[in-house]
């Protein structure tokens, strides 16, 4: 054999090594760039349920808040007595007047205004009032005070006695739409009393939504 046909065998042999690294380090490079590719799969799909698990943190909270709101607007409840501080007797009055409970110890939803007398639905549902007016016993003048809804005349209270102290009281159940006003109006003709012992009053509360 000749010097340079041996030369040549080591060459192509040498050759093939170097072949058969590059094709391994070949293969381990498409092995890399597949896992690389699962990797990419996997942050993607990561990246998606990430995305899907704010939005349902989102919609969560945004339910959350809502349904505070929602609690809040049904926690209503207010009660209210004639006169702020002192003592004195309102009325007679020839026309139909209406009250304005300014001492208010209890207004849970703000749904009732000290400055108008008024009651204003927040919400919905159906409220439930109670009225209680009182006043010294008069010979040609009654106690009495009609609770109104939207200007309409629902239940009065009403009671007349020459003498001694008396009070009268009514009470009612209304549905009441978002907005509906509900107030009393001292009766005409009629006195209604009040002092510190808070006689005369006027309350009402939410019983459900509708």
């Amino acid at each position: 054999m000749s010097i340079a046909l041996a030369e040549q065998r080591v060459e192509i042999r040498h050759l093939q090594r170097e072949n058969e690294a590059q094709a391994a380090k070949l293969r381990e490079l498409e092995l890399q760039k597949t896992e690389v590719d699962k990797l990419k799969q996997q942050l993607q799909a990561q990246t998606a349920e990430l995305i899907t698990i704010k939005a349902r943190t989102n919609v969560t909270e945004n339910q959350v808040e809502a349904l505070k709101k929602d609690e809040q607007v049904k926690q209503v409840a207010f009660s209210a007595s004639l006169l702020a501080s002192g003592s004195g007797t309102l009325g007679p009055f020839n026309t139909h007047t209406p009250l304005v409970f300014r001492h208010v110890p209890t207004n849970i939803g703000n749904a009732y205004n000290p400055n108008t007398g008024f009651f204003i639905a927040p919400v919905r549902g159906a409220y439930h009032f109670e009225f209680y007016i009182g006043a010294h016993g008069h010979a040609s003048h009654p106690s009495g005070a009609v609770l109104v809804k939207n200007g309409e005349h629902i239940f009065i209270a009403y009671e007349h006695q020459p003498s001694h102290y008396a009070s009268t009281s009514n009470g009612v159940t209304l549905l009441l739409e978002v907005g509906d006003v509900v107030f009393l109006r001292l009766w005409h003709n009629t006195r209604i009393f009040d002092n510190e012992n808070h006689h005369s009053t006027f309350s009402g509360h939410l019983l459900f939504t509708i």
